[in-house]
Parts: structure tokens; sequence; C-alpha cells
């Protein structure tokens, strides 16, 4: 039985214009919240649902637009303070129905204690990130929302426009929101958000037509920034009560009915969902929300996944210099980074957060391999080597010297079996376990079952990322155990430099 607050939902979509096929079920449960299944068979090319751009919740679609342009509000922050403001209008506002169906927040990290990010992140790859996006949306309230109340405290109140609200409607446009043009830029996409996620396994994407109308810059994509950054040819609009067989009446209609796509889509002003699987009839139908890690998973939406092929795990530059510094001299370390800088080498992230990338394989990233092997070069060999690329000013094409050996380094000549010596692989066991080290006193063994059922989505999910992370790690040992076995595959790694 639907869910009043879904047959509230569905009386404001036909209000608004949005249609979607009788072959589509709405489901609302406690635990799991809403799903999107199919009630007869769907074929990859079938449109869905459309949905008209002006049913989006935009800063150009709401009713604060003047104020927001005037203030010079946008992205992020603009978008926040229209979806508080029409949260603050309640059932004046055009929007409504949407957003009786949003929670009032997301439990993202964002939203949880210090102490709590403290306790479940440390030392995974959210815990810096999640106090710095803490302290930095702090400061953008205090900036650009205190200055509103202050200037039309009837209009933007405290009660809708405080520090809190802010922090639970960025949690909402995290997890929910969607690029939709160059026009009307972020928005929130009713429909579109209901459609849950899951990794390589994306059963409906969004297209859009381009509107000359709108802005002559509007994009002919839509480009999932949700998760809720990435979501049968028959139409009826949403009924606006709920008939005792509406179920088999819709299965009927939806299985029967032959309206073609086409003479429904090609609207300029229209999002369009368009199937771009088979699925079968009683399976949930799924949107991706991109091909993320557990860690942005976590971070932008909440969750994470079991098995997930897309987590990694950094290892900071500094972490590498640490474990340098601790075997020579910070001296010895800076000059050893400097040379391999001045081959063009780089890792990931900036100068501030610079770092190396471990595959959900175990396999480190390559650069972190030059390094280390630079590293632990013998003083005679590095010091002809760094004479040699210095007074001849190429660094393309070097030589690096190892125990009389010359080793030219160079995308077609250099393999990963060269740079893999014993003590390139020792370095990366210790830096595993320096890495590890940082999780603290943390069980490294817990329960898998009593995990799963512990309610405390702080708890699981933080667990599951962690223990994520740690896979990697031991992955990492292990391709560091068999590394110096490799050679007899004669596999070539390619050598990418940043330029």
């Amino acid at each position: 039985m639907t869910s009043r607050r879904l047959r509230a939902f569905k009386r404001w979509m036909a209000s608004q214009g949005i249609q979607y096929s009788d072959a589509l079920e709405f489901t609302d449960s406690c635990g799991d919240g809403i799903a999107v299944k199919a009630l007869c068979d769907l074929r990859e090319g079938d449109v869905v649902a459309t949905i008209p751009k002006l049913a989006c919740l935009t800063v150009k679609t709401s009713s604060a637009c003047p104020i927001i342009e005037e203030a010079g509000l946008g992205g992020y922050l603009g978008l926040s303070v229209a979806l508080m403001y029409e949260r603050s209008l309640g059932e004046n506002s055009n929007w409504a129905g949407y957003l009786q169906l949003l929670p009032d927040k997301e439990l993202l990290p964002l939203l949880w204690s210090l102490e709590d990010v403290d306790q479940f992140l440390c030392g995974t790859e959210l815990h810096k990130t999640v106090k710095e996006d803490k302290t930095l949306m702090f400061e953008d309230w205090k900036e650009n929302i205190v200055p509103l109340m202050m200037s039309a405290p009837l209009m933007f109140s405290p009660e809708f426009f405080g520090v809190e609200q802010y922090f639970s409607v960025r949690s909402l446009i995290s997890s929910r929101s969607f690029e939709i043009d160059d026009f009307h830029g972020f928005g929130m996409v009713p429909l579109a958000d209901l459609f849950n996620h899951k990794t390589n396994a994306e059963d409906v994407h969004f297209t859009l037509v381009s509107s000359d109308v709108e802005s002559d810059n509007s994009t002919s994509g839509l480009n999932d920034v949700h998760p809720y950054d990435d979501e049968s040819k028959c139409w009826n609009s949403p009924p606006d009560k709920e008939e005792p067989d509406s179920l088999l009446t819709e299965l009927n209609n939806a299985c029967d009915t032959d309206s073609s796509s086409s003479e429904l889509g090609g609207d300029p002003t229209t999002l369009e969902m368009i199937m771009v699987k088979n699925v079968k009839a009683g399976n949930e139908v799924f949107n991706t929300y991109g091909l993320l890690g557990n860690a942005a998973l976590l971070h932008r939406y909440g969750f994470t996944e079991a098995d997930n092929p897309y987590d990694i795990v950094n290892i900071d530059l500094k972490l590498v210099t640490d474990w340098s510094s601790s075997r020579f001299s910070r001296r010895y370390s800076r000059v050893r980074v400097s040379l391999w800088r001045k081959l063009e080498y780089c890792g990931c992230g900036n100068e501030d957060t610079e770092y190396f990338e471990i595959s959900y394989d175990g396999e480190p990233q390559t650069e972190l391999l030059i390094l280390i092997y630079i590293m632990l070069l013998p003083e005679v060999a590095f010091n002809h080597f760094d004479m040699t690329t210095s007074v001849s000013g190429n660094y393309s094409g070097v030589m690096l010297y190892q125990k009389g050996n010359t080793i030219w380094v160079e995308d077609s000549k250099l393999t990963r079996d060269v740079l893999l010596t014993k003590d390139v692989r020792r370095a990366l066991v210790s830096l595993a376990d320096m890495r590890e080290s940082l999780y603290g006193s943390r069980c490294l063994e817990k329960d898998v079952e009593m995990v799963c059922s512990v309610q405390d989505r702080k708890l699981y999910h933080s667990w599951m990322l962690c223990e994520s992370e740690r896979m990697i790690l031991k992955k990492l040992r292990a391709y560091a155990a068999v590394a110096g076995q490799s050679s007899r595959t004669g596999r070539p790694s390619s050598l990418r430099k940043h330029r």
C-alpha cells in the first residue's frame, strides 16, 4: 500500500507536469526508505519519466531568486538558500509536495559531531577531509547567510536559516542534487532522487535536450552530481487517490499499453529518464552515482558498499618522507624528492595534500615506486645520476645507476620489475604498516554479522570504510611479497609523467 507522503508526492508531480511510466512502482519502507521497482519488464531505450525543468528546485526557479542573485550567491551556496527559503514557506511553497517527501537531513559525516568524526573516521581517507569541510561550511554560513538574516530577519529567520539548518540542506544537496544545465546550474530534481545507487549496475540514466529559449549555453547531457554525483512506454498522470485494485490496474496498463517514447519526449524544456538496460518485472531499478570508492560514497551520500571495486587507499607524500627520514635524514629525503620532481614526476592532489593511490587490488601508483627507488639509490649512483641530468638538462631520458648497471628511465624500457627491488618491496611493506597505524587502537577484526546487525549507520559504514582500506593495505603487502616473481610474465608498466 502506498504511503500518505507518496500519495501527496504523486499529486504534486501531476500538478507540475512530471510524468512517469505506469511500469514503475514506488515503495516506502521505514528501514530502507523509498525505492523504485519495475512492475513489468522494462526495455533498454524506454523513456520512463519526463521532468520539466521548471519543476526542479534551483536558484532560477525559487521565489527567492532575486535576493539570492542580488547577494551574488551561486552554486551549492545559492541552492542552499533557495532550499531553506522554500522550506520556510511551508505549504505556500511551490515545492511543498516534494519537500514533504525529503528527510530533514541525510546522515553524512558532515553532520557528525567532531567527537564522532575522530572516533569513527580516525585514520581513514575521510578524517581530515570531513573536519576541513565542517570548518569551511561554517565559514560559508557565517559570511553569507548571517548577513541575509540580519538584513531581512522576517524573511530569513534563524528558525530556518540557522547553522544547523544550513548543514542539513547541504547534506541533502550533496546527496540528491544534479547539475541540470548552464542556465539552471545545480538543482533538486524531484523523482530523479528516488532511484537508489548500485555500483556498475545503472539501469536508468538522465538526458537533457538543450533549450535555446533558456540559455545559449545549455548543455545536451545531464551530469549526475548526486547519489542520490550519478539513477514502459506507457504513461498516465499520477492518481489523486489510491484505489484498492490500483496495483493490478497499473500492472495491466503498464504491460498492455504501447505508447512510444517519441510521442512524449523531445521537449527541450524537460529532462528525460531513459532505461539503459533491460530490467525484469519485480526488480529494483537502480541509478548509479558514479564509479566511486567507499570513501567518496560515505562522504557524499552517507553509505558504503561491500567489495567495492573502486576503493582506493592514499599514501601521503609526507608519510613517504617520514619513512625516509627515519632511515636517513630529512635533508637526505628533501634532496631525493627534489630530484624526483626534476624528472617531472608528482603524486595526485596538490602541493598541500600530495598523495599516491593504492588500487583495489593493492597495486601502488608507479610514481610512488619511482620515488622509493630514488630514495634507496646508493649515494655514488645518486650523485652521478643527479650530476648527469643537471649538466645535460635531459629529464625525459635520464639514467639511473645501481651497482654498475645502467637503467634508462623511458616509458618503453622501464618496467615495474626493474623498480621492484627487494629494498623497494620492503619499503612498501613498511609504508603499509605506517599507513595502517593511523587507525589507532581500533579493533583489527570484528564479527561481521554483529556489525551488519548494528542499527547505528555511523558505526556500520565507518567500519565498512575502515575494513575496506585495511584490506587494500593487506593486498599491498601481498603485492610486495610476490612482486619479484612477476618478471616471469614480462608485463611492462608505463611511467606516467605529469608535465
